[in-house]
């Protein structure tokens, strides 16, 4: 461990009110929901389609789900997979496999079942709570993956009476509308009877700040699955860290959060599952973002706080002008996972009264890392500050010991994780003593200020998610037509970058290229599935063979 002490720039930059440093973190996630509880039990902690569920009754329903995993068999430190859209029984089963001192893992449900499965097969979990769509893939796993406990979500019976009924009506717009949402299962343990479960009793054992409370899958650049191993003492400290970063934000039963980000990425994780509940927020899931339904709801209770990407804020913008909805009232969106335009936070700022402001983080950082200030003095094309307890480094990526002015960042924070789960080799390598390596090359001004300038990595961030290139290009190989081929990412004014493979063909005159995206989307999750493929004769290699991928990047963009 380095006693190595860097000056602090930025805290000269931090709004009003934000502190430089925040106590050390105590107790366990679940405490941030029964503090939530005793101040307000009857105010509204969920909000699914206009159906509300109180701080007491959530409280109620994961003391029952925890009860009815015990008797399942889940103990303390056992990885539980959570397959699940943005639904009120998502923040349940959370905290109730959290209550138990297990292991939340969470998973992409839109993944297709051999990337699920690759996930499966690392952490080897053997209780999941899994969407009804997601039953079947889980269960035709082979024999060595199978799970002992398979509970079924139908997501559908958290709706309102009347939204269920709608959907049940005999026409082909509420069937298509119900089978998006819901499939019938078989062998699987229904949800609905875990919440009837006698609640756990008060005196099981608790968590403490130190276990392992989440696992959270992150695309290495090799495509290989690399869980990110956070403790509760991570996550409860990024939670306060988000807190003390808009001191006007008042805890309470004002405080409106919108989840319109997956929350089983680690960004829509701890500002939705964690900040929400530690604010008794009032939490308004979406299980995909839809503007309609968000303009919806802001006429009656607009965000207080609303984390987005880009493409969002530009969509609900778009949407709300075109219909003539007033975002007045939304005080604080922070986006992430991409650079921010400033031309779109003018019109989205006049346009909510609000600010909207952009910050940065890693799912190795329970995610995230600095925020610009919320505040008039944020610096636009940058990232913002390193938040409250957050160190910061600019080193040469060659001599990681070394100090640059232009170099690769390097944190340490109560935010920063344990390690990868069951990789202490690719553990060791993102760490120099007790510095995380970011893997981004970026720049920080006088003011403390970060600004991202190149990325040593090569993972490609689209519309917020990564994709590791070796991952699609093992893909695309495997179609006759394509010899050889690397993926790169391009800018996109919509997602950031845009998934480009640049392919050599076996026969360039027939080859097809639409044929071979449709290969993909049969192995690959959309995001994934590149948006163009270019024919190349050849590809650029370094002299021991290797793909230049930058110079593939660079080509692209010249052509």
């Amino acid at each position: 461990m380095t006693s190595f002490d860097p000056p602090r720039p930025w805290t000269t930059s931090y709004a009003a009110g934000v502190p430089e440093d925040l106590a050390p973190q105590s107790g366990s996630l679940i405490d941030i929901v029964d503090a939530s509880v005793r101040d307000y039990p009857d105010a509204p902690a969920l909000q699914f389609f206009g159906r509300e569920t109180s701080y007491a009754e959530l409280s109620r329903q994961i003391a029952c789900a925890a009860a009815a995993l015990a008797a399942h068999g889940v103990r303390a430190g056992d990885p539980v997979a959570i397959v699940l859209p943005n639904c009120p029984q998502h923040i349940v089963a959370f905290y109730a496999v959290l209550r138990l001192g297990a292991v939340v893992v969470e998973h992409n449900p839109l993944y297709t079942p051999r990337e699920l499965r690759k996930q499966f097969e690392d952490h080897g979990a053997k209780h999941a709570i899994v969407w009804s769509k997601v039953v079947a893939t889980v269960q035709e796993f082979p024999a060595d993956l199978r799970v002992d406990t398979l509970v079924s979500v139908d997501v559908t019976r958290a709706m309102p009476l009347m939204t269920r009924l709608a959907l049940r009506l005999p026409v082909a717009k509420a069937r298509e509308s119900r089978s998006a949402l819901h499939a019938k299962t078989k062998g699987a343990t229904d949800w609905e009877g875990l919440i009837r479960h006698e609640p756990l009793p008060a005196s099981h054992p608790r968590p403490a700040a130190d276990d392992l409370a989440i696992i959270q899958y992150t695309s290495g650049t090799t495509g290989t699955p690399k869980g990110a191993m956070l403790t509760h003492a991570n996550l409860l400290a990024n939670a306060a860290q988000a807190r003390a970063w808009v001191p006007q934000i008042v805890r309470g039963e004002g405080c409106v959060v919108y989840a319109v980000l997956p929350m089983f990425h680690a960004y829509g994780l701890t500002l939705c599952l964690t900040f929400a509940m530690s604010m008794g927020a009032r939490l308004v899931l979406f299980p995909k973002f839809d503007p309609d339904l968000v303009l919806a709801v802001t006429k009656k209770h607009p965000a207080t706080f609303l984390p987005l990407v880009p493409p969002i804020a530009d969509r609900l913008l778009t949407a709300a002008q075109q219909k003539g909805v007033s975002l007045a009232g939304t005080d604080v969106a922070i986006s992430g996972a991409m650079a921010l335009p400033h031309e779109l936070v003018v019109p989205f700022e006049e346009a909510t009264g609000g600010f909207l402001v952009e910050g940065y983080g890693l799912s190795e950082c329970s995610p995230v890392l600095m925020a610009n200030p919320v505040a008039d003095n944020r610096v636009a094309g940058t990232v913002g500050l390193p938040l409250p307890g957050t160190e910061c480094r600019v080193v040469d990526p060659d001599d990681p010991h070394t100090d640059v002015e232009r170099g690769e960042l390097l944190v340490r924070g109560p935010q920063v994780f344990r390690g990868y789960y069951g990789k202490p080799e690719e553990t060791a390598s993102v760490f120099v003593d007790d510095w995380f390596r970011t893997g981004d090359i970026v720049t920080i001004d006088e003011a403390g200020f970060v600004r991202i300038v190149d990325r040593i990595k090569e993972l490609i961030i689209t519309g917020g998610f990564n994709v590791a290139p070796t991952e699609v290009e093992s893909v695309l190989r495997q179609h006759p037509s394509v010899i050889d081929v690397a993926v790169v990412g391009l800018p996109d004014e919509h997602s950031g970058e845009q998934v480009v493979a640049a392919v050599v063909a076996s026969d360039p005159d027939t080859f097809d290229a639409e044929a071979v995206r449709a290969f993909a989307r049969g192995i690959l999750t959309p995001y994934k599935v590149p948006k163009r493929i270019v024919v190349v004769e050849e590809l650029p290699r370094s002299l021991i063979g290797k793909v230049l991928r930058r110079q593939v990047r660079d080509q692209l963009l010249s052509d």
